[in-house]
Parts: structure tokens; sequence; C-alpha cells
């Protein structure tokens, strides 16, 4: 196709050309001869390049191609949460390295129970975190969000319940500087609590037990406060049947601020409440002196205690028989006796040879008491007077031995 344009204007870079209807067509002047002027007329050839035309589609779509395959294939991937450990009152969570393909990370963040915790710090390299501060025996709910350029996407959500105080098995110990028999006995007792060793210090160590506070992992435990205690805290556990306080179980800690449960304690006073029965055991043996617990003891009764009248029968009964005279035959009479004077009869000091000695008590006397006696029983300080002030003031009893009874009863 032959075109035929007049030159109007040649500028330094462009030349105005009109067309025959008197049209504007700016046109690169390079392209132009190098002769023409303004006014000059000039014939422009005008075809298709099919096959350049082919070249540059084929071009084309072999780069959209490249771009659909790397960029438009792949997506970023929900986080998969997982429960690495559980204590009484903290959680280990970790999940796989976030998958982003072509995607930007904008935040991953932490939801306990639908509420969001928090961020997690570097979220391309961190894969775990521990949450504390939990109660006990509670389940919780927790559950990954990541935000990327690409979307929004979450992870399932994940039910942890924490431990009850004697369930031992989240128990993770990372022995220290500590002698090879100890060791041994320290990983005999975790191996019994249902508990885990570790050998390095991580993320679920609980505690870190030793004998000295040197080393690398010892430093690292102090950096990430992790208790430090000492291999007595693990016997403590087993002991206990439960997770035990810590306090009186650090390296510098004092013996004392350790606490004993009351199995331990039971263990202890057993001895002391069997020694009653050893001794009472010697002295049937061959000791007269066995002491006897007060519980043991014999109880008696008001009612069995001797009334006035029965004590005045068996004082009857220990005095001599009255003398003969010499008028029947008999030897002289023995001097009168000294002045009697009233004994206090104890029911629980007799022994059964005493009684004998002493005469049998009337059983009519026991049995029967006077009303006399039964007015003794009720009031028994109603018959006192005033004492004679040569005796040295008080009160004195009318009847002596009816107020000795009364004392020994009461």
């Amino acid at each position: 196709m032959l075109i035929s344009l007049t030159v109007g204007k040649v500028d330094a870079g462009v030349a105005v050309l009109l067309t025959e209807d008197k049209r504007l067509i700016e046109f690169p002047s390079i392209l132009l001869p190098p002769s023409i002027t303004s006014g000059s007329i000039v014939d422009i050839t005008v075809s298709r390049n099919l096959a350049s035309e082919a070249a540059a589609q084929k071009s084309f779509q072999a780069l959209q191609s490249s771009i659909l395959s790397t960029y438009g294939q792949q997506s970023p991937s929900p986080p998969i949460i997982r429960c690495r450990n559980a204590t009484q009152t903290s959680v280990v969570l970790e999940w796989d390295p976030t998958a982003l393909a072509t995607a930007e990370i904008r935040s991953l963040s932490l939801y306990r129970n639908g509420s969001k915790a928090g961020n997690i710090p570097k979220p391309m390299e961190m894969t775990s975190t521990k949450m504390s501060g939990l109660a006990v025996d509670t389940e919780y709910n927790f559950q990954l969000v990541l935000r990327t350029s690409a979307g929004v996407y979450s992870s399932e959500k994940l039910a942890v319940r924490t431990h009850k105080m004697t369930d031992l098995s989240g128990i993770t110990v990372t022995p220290g500087m500590m002698a090879p028999p100890l060791r041994e006995s320290l990983s005999g007792a975790i191996d019994r609590i249902g508990g885990k060793i570790a050998e390095i210090v991580r993320i679920d160590t609980t505690h870190f037990v030793c004998m000295e506070g040197r080393g690398r992992e010892w430093e690292k435990a102090v950096e990430m406060n992790i208790p430090v205690v000492r291999p007595e805290w693990v016997e403590g556990c087993e002991r206990e049947g439960r997770i035990v306080g810590v306090r009186g179980y650090y390296l510098n800690a004092d013996p004392k601020l350790r606490q004993v449960g009351p199995g331990v304690v039971g263990l202890q006073q057993s001895p002391q409440r069997q020694q009653p029965q050893r001794r009472e055991s010697q002295g049937q043996g061959g000791s007269s002196t066995a002491s006897i617990p007060q519980n043991q003891l014999p109880t008696r009764s008001r009612q069995d205690l001797p009334t006035p009248t029965s004590a005045n029968n068996l004082r009857a009964s220990n005095q001599p028989p009255p003398p003969s005279s010499p008028s029947e035959g008999g030897s002289p009479a023995p001097p009168p006796p000294e002045k009697d004077t009233p004994r206090e009869v104890s029911s629980l000091q007799m022994s059964p040879s005493q009684s004998t000695a002493s005469g049998p008590i009337s059983p009519e006397a026991e049995s029967t008491p006077t009303s006399n006696d039964r007015v003794d029983e009720q009031q028994p300080y109603q018959n006192l007077k005033p004492a004679d002030p040569d005796d040295g003031g008080g009160m004195s009893p009318r009847r002596q031995d009816s107020a000795s009874m009364v004392d020994v009863a009461l």
C-alpha cells in the first residue's frame, strides 16, 4: 500500500506530515531521507508482517505458561498444630514450618478458647511455643491463624487438657552434674513415675536436676527460667504420688522447707504409738512396773464405790474380838487398842489378796444402803460445821468416815 504525504514541518526529532485531506501525522524525522525539507512529498509503503506477528504471539504464550506454573499453581498451606507436652499448668505446642509458596507472610497468631493470645515472633523460624499459667485439670482449645498476601489460612482447633496433680507423665527432666550411680537412680525414678528424660534443655523441659550449678546446660536452664532442683525432688514426687513444690529442693534451699505428706508422717509416728504396747509386753514377761496407756485403765462408776455403811462394816470387821472375862476361864484381856482412826478405802487400790485379808464385805450392806447413806452420797457437804479454832481453822466434817469416803469417790 503506497501513501503520498507532504512534509509540513521538520524539527529535530519529529516531522509533521500532511495527508491529502489535510490531516496531520507526526512522524519520526530520523526515518525520513536526510534531504527532506518543508514542502517535500514522500511516499511511504505500508504492509503487514505475518511471520513476525506469529513469532511474537508464540513468545507471549510461553511467558504466560511460565508465570502460571510458578505463581498460579501453589498457595500457602494452613498450619497444622499439635501438642508436644502438657503439665499441670503449662502446654507446649508445635507445628510444621510455614509454607507460603509465592505469598508474603503478614502474621502468625495463636488463639486460646477463641481469644487472641498473641503473635508468634519470627514466624518463619519458630515452630513451637509454650503456654504457661494455666489451670489444673482444665481443657483448652488452641488455634493458629496465618495471614499472608494471598489470604488468611487457619488451622484446626486443638483440644488439650492439663494434668491432675497426681499425673506425673508431663515431667521432663534434663540431668546435670551428678555422680553416675545417682544418675542411674534418677533414671529409674523417672521411669517409675512415667516422666521423660531429655539430654539437652528444650522448650518442654520442666525441671533441671543436678547437684552442682555449673555447665552449659545449667546456664541455658537458668536463662529459660527452668527450675533447678536436687534429685530428692523426684524422690519426693514418687513418694507422695503427686507433684510437689520445688521451694525446698533448690540447690541452696533449707531441707526443713520440704513438705512431707501424710503418709510419711504416719510412718514416722507409728513407732511411737507402738511403744506403750511394747512396754506392756515387757512387763508381762518379768517386770511388774509395766506402764499401761491411760485409755486402757479400768474405770468404775460411782455406784461401784463402797458406801459409808459398807466402810463402817469393813472397819468393824478389822477390830479385834471383845476380851473374855476371867470368870469364863479365859486368859486375861489384852490391853485396849489405841484410838481407832478411820482409813480411806479405795476400791481402785485394793487387790484381791488385800480385800481377803481385811475381811469380806457384807453383801447385804453393799446391796441395801441406808437412808443416811443416800443422803451423804447426794449431798456430801451439807453436814459440814465450823471447825475448832485450835485445829487450824477451816471446815471439818461431823462424820469423819463419811467425808473420807466422799473424797475418795470424787
